[in-house]
């Protein structure tokens, strides 16, 4: 039986967190790293959308971070990423649409001329303050040991710095 296939790019902080999950659940897997300049034509067979992270077991083809992640932690969840409130999602939400909104404005801000870059980077600000507010009295956002809102936001946050 051949191992899942993940497709990945090393700094990308989707990929990252897929990683992340996978290694948590302790899933065997083809690490497949690309170039993203120079798609291998066997990747985008799987996925023509072209962007990672990717996995591909059998028939099944997963193409989003945040799916991945779930695929792997719902065949095995050792650490209990899974067992976090309704509110650990909508922190994902933020990190996923306006926090990486802001982050990309930020930190690619040629690409956004029209856009004032303090502006995003204030926005940016604002959720990384609420998740250190959370983190006084713990050392997770939900208690003593990692969820997958830590882990689906950590590379974010990464990246941000």
């Amino acid at each position: 039986m051949s191992l899942p296939i993940l497709w990945s790019f090393r700094r990308c902080p989707y990929a990252m967190r897929a990683r992340l999950a996978i290694a948590s659940a302790g899933i065997a897997c083809e690490l497949r790293e690309i170039v993203l300049r120079d798609k291998p034509a066997a990747f985008l067979q799987a996925s023509p959308k072209g962007t990672v992270p990717v996995v591909v077991d059998g028939t099944l083809v997963i193409e989003e971070s945040r799916d991945i992640m779930l695929w792997a932690l719902e065949q095995s969840d050792p650490e209990g990423w899974l067992d976090m409130p309704a509110e650990g999602a909508a922190l994902i939400d933020i990190a996923d649409g306006p926090f990486k909104t802001a982050l990309d404005r930020t930190k690619y801000a040629v690409r956004y001329p029209d856009v004032s870059v303090m502006d995003e980077r204030a926005k940016a600000a604002a959720f990384l303050t609420d998740l250190e507010a959370r983190l006084i009295d713990t050392s997770f956002l939900f208690g003593d040991s990692p969820r997958l809102a830590d882990m689906a936001i950590l590379p974010f946050v990464r990246q941000f710095a």
